[in-house]
């Protein structure tokens, strides 16, 4: 999971060290360079309760998703995608591998029922938590996708990590809830219709 230890403690490359003639002291031996960047993971909330239906809120949504799965398959970062709707949050990938199989889970995503948005993002702080004792070295990032539309704001986590939360509140009537989230989140705001593609 991403480098721990620096270069020069890394296992023996026999080929090359022997190439060069068999070692008569310490620092002849060719060490293997450890990987330079460290593991990312980005965990990704969607809020996809029914208010998210309205004026292609969730449509938006899925356009940032598409792209941010893109992104993380490319880069081979991990994913963990946490979605709220209905009574309760649940998990649909928790800290595998970016993968093409997402594109048919995406494509089905539909909204309803209510925002246990409070919880997922409860639950998320903690799985962010217990994965960083696990793997020191990963990079975390954090996206939420949200409009914003609770009855009341949530005690909310303050997420260890860099993260975005994207506003796909749309339409004439806007209650502009979503940047608040975000400040007590403490991560950045942007909305979805400021984005360069959607």
């Amino acid at each position: 999971m991403g480098a721990t230890r620096p270069g020069q403690g890394g296992p023996i490359a026999w080929p090359p060290t022997l190439l060069r003639g068999r070692p008569q002291k310490l620092r002849d031996l060719i060490r293997q360079p450890r990987s330079q960047r460290p593991q990312e993971l980005l965990l990704v909330v969607v809020d996809a309760s029914a208010s998210t239906r309205r004026n292609q809120g969730l449509s938006l949504a899925k356009g940032v998703l598409a792209q941010a799965f893109d992104d993380a398959y490319r880069s081979r970062a991990r994913l963990a995608l946490l979605t709220a709707s209905g009574n309760q949050p649940r998990w649909q990938h928790q800290g595998l591998k970016a993968s093409r199989a997402l594109q048919p889970w995406l494509d089905s995503l539909g909204a309803g029922g209510g925002t246990p948005l409070g919880q997922a993002l409860q639950q998320a702080a903690q799985w962010l938590i217990e994965r960083r004792k696990r793997y020191p070295a990963e990079s975390q990032r954090l996206l939420v996708l949200t409009d914003g539309r609770l009855a009341t704001l949530p005690t909310l986590p303050v997420f260890d990590c860099p993260g975005v939360l994207i506003d796909i509140e749309t339409g004439p009537i806007r209650l502009g809830r979503a940047k608040a989230l975000a400040q007590g989140l403490g991560i950045d705001y942007q909305h979805v219709e400021a984005l360069p593609v959607v």
